[in-house]
């Protein structure tokens, strides 16, 4: 008993001490801010290095290691369904990514706006707070997740998940993008290398190959898990499209563009950033299927979001654990600075300066401290959505949290985002459609009609005897209909309305490709 109560002490004050080094390192850098330029998107001048870490980060969240887990837990390998809508949306943004850079904006909006309008901008600005807002708000509960069980229940999850936030919030308040990017950099590297040490000693103590065949249900041998709902292949599929398009649209990742040294360095960051992403969400699941029948085999009862985890805990030895769960911590500080900051942005920029104080020389000094403000706010608000249920006793399913923040930003914001940067045919009444009818319908399906018409709402049994991955209308995931609407009002409207002049296209596509 001595022993284990040493090693958590021991697992606690490494993480602690890592955490303070990270608070340090924040305070330092945080000096260099001068501008509001600084403080968006770090004065424009992030290395290479610094790029590919920074956006592995940026998408490696608590969505891999808490969500991804509870994913692989129920549904095994075709959990990487998940993931694999990243891996190709990374792939269709290499060809983006250098115009992006030469456009040189703070948000999504200044691009929403020069192609769409400021209605457009306000909008999608909305749908964007609520989205990142959501995503921070499980970046907190994982926090509290890992600290409790690093510490074997001696902090609970409530205080872990108070902890969790007032990092978070700190360290973008004082620090910006040069605190974010930075911070990314140790944590980056902390990530992959944890994953990969950790991944040959989970399989063998899970009995390789032989061991997980054995102790595992069939279906998570299965292309598509039963336990996906009534329809396995749509809901796995559903789960795809959303992580693909919130990574084509997700403006965390637009403002690491918009903070490179050059357009040439943002491309080639992309390039390995792809790499980086398919080994950790890769290995991460493997660890999660490993643990997941390491669980089985010795009855341990770990709760399915802890897989990795307890994994780290009980299935490496201690240098490589203590590794391990240092990057479960970094991935939770990383994700929600990188969104906290992105939604203070928005709220700063597209609606404040835009639209309540419009000014061409900002005090800039006064807009610094304003978003810090945002920033606080905003992450309490973040803290209220997680604190609130945790108090009235209410389930919270990370994985159910980040389906829909995937959903309703993917289909609000991302078909029209990418159409300003490729469709030269988009109008700004196809736009503004498309952010409004996504966003709309996907606040009806997955708020408004479980609330009015329960009876629509269907889900499956699999081999788990659970209905786990959540209801969906007559069975068929939101994100179908609420894309099919968007996308298509974004084509049927700009096709009924008249193109866009060649002085609405050339920020975007410059002179050349406007006249063309």
């Amino acid at each position: 008993m001595e022993r284990t109560e040493a090693i958590v002490s021991w697992y606690l004050w490494v993480i602690l001490g890592y955490l303070l080094v990270l608070a340090g390192f924040n305070f330092y850098r945080a000096r260099q801010i001068k501008t509001q330029e600084d403080y968006m998107v770090a004065g424009r001048k992030l290395s290479l290095t610094t790029m590919v870490f920074t956006l592995v980060c940026t998408w490696i969240g608590s969505g891999t290691f808490i969500a991804g887990a509870e994913y692989a837990y129920y549904a095994g390998w075709s959990s990487i369904w998940m993931p694999a809508g990243a891996f190709l949306g990374i792939a269709i943004i290499y060809f983006v990514a250098a115009r992006i850079r030469t456009f040189g904006q703070y948000t999504v909006g200044d691009i929403l706006e020069v192609r769409y309008g400021p209605f457009a901008r306000l909008f999608g600005a909305f749908a964007l707070v609520v989205a990142f807002t959501t995503i921070v708000a499980y970046q907190f509960r994982a926090g509290g997740y890992i600290l409790n069980v690093v510490t074997d229940g001696a902090v609970s999850l409530e205080v872990g998940q108070a902890l969790a936030a007032a990092f978070v919030i700190t360290f973008v308040a004082v620090g910006g993008m040069v605190a974010v990017a930075h911070t990314d950099l140790p944590n980056g590297i902390i990530i992959v290398l944890a994953c990969c040490l950790a991944l040959p000693f989970v399989v063998v103590a899970a009995g390789g190959w032989a061991g997980i065949t054995s102790s595992l249900p069939a279906g998570h041998f299965d292309v598509f898990s039963a336990d996906f709902g009534k329809y396995p292949a749509l809901k796995g599929l559903a789960y795809f499209l959303s992580t693909l398009l919130l990574l084509m649209g997700v403006q965390s990742m637009y403002q690491k563009f918009y903070s490179a040294n050059s357009a040439r360095d943002a491309k080639r960051a992309v390039a390995i950033w792809i790499v980086g992403t398919i080994v950790v969400e890769t290995v991460v699941i493997a660890i999660a299927v490993f643990a997941a029948a390491y669980n089985v085999q010795h009855a341990t009862n770990w709760e399915p979001r802890t897989m990795v985890l307890n994994a780290a805990r009980h299935m490496v030895p201690a240098p490589v654990g203590v590794l391990l769960l240092a990057a479960a911590c970094a991935v939770v500080l990383s994700t929600g600075m990188n969104y906290l900051l992105s939604s203070s942005s928005n709220v700063i920029r597209d609606v404040y300066q835009r639209f309540v104080h419009r000014t061409e020389t900002p005090d800039q000094a006064k807009m610094i401290a304003l978003q810090k403000v945002f920033v606080v706010v905003l992450g309490a608000v973040a803290f209220c959505m997680i604190f609130i249920p945790t108090v009235l006793g209410l389930p919270i399913s990370v994985l159910q949290y980040s389906y829909f923040a995937y959903t309703v930003y993917g289909v609000a914001v991302t078909p029209a985002l990418f159409a300003a940067l490729t469709w030269r045919r988009a109008t700004k009444q196809g736009g503004l459609a498309s952010i409004v009818g996504g966003f709309v319908t996907t606040v009806f399906l997955e708020l408004v009609l479980p609330r009015v018409a329960p009876s629509v709402m269907q889900s499956a049994q699999g081999e788990t005897g659970l209905a786990v991955f959540g209801a969906d209308p007559w069975g068929i995931p939101s994100i179908y209909p609420a894309a099919i609407i968007s996308i298509g009002l974004l084509i049927v409207v700009s096709l009924l309305t008249p193109p866009p002049t060649e002085a609405q296209l050339k920020p975007i596509f410059g002179e050349k490709t406007a006249k063309a």
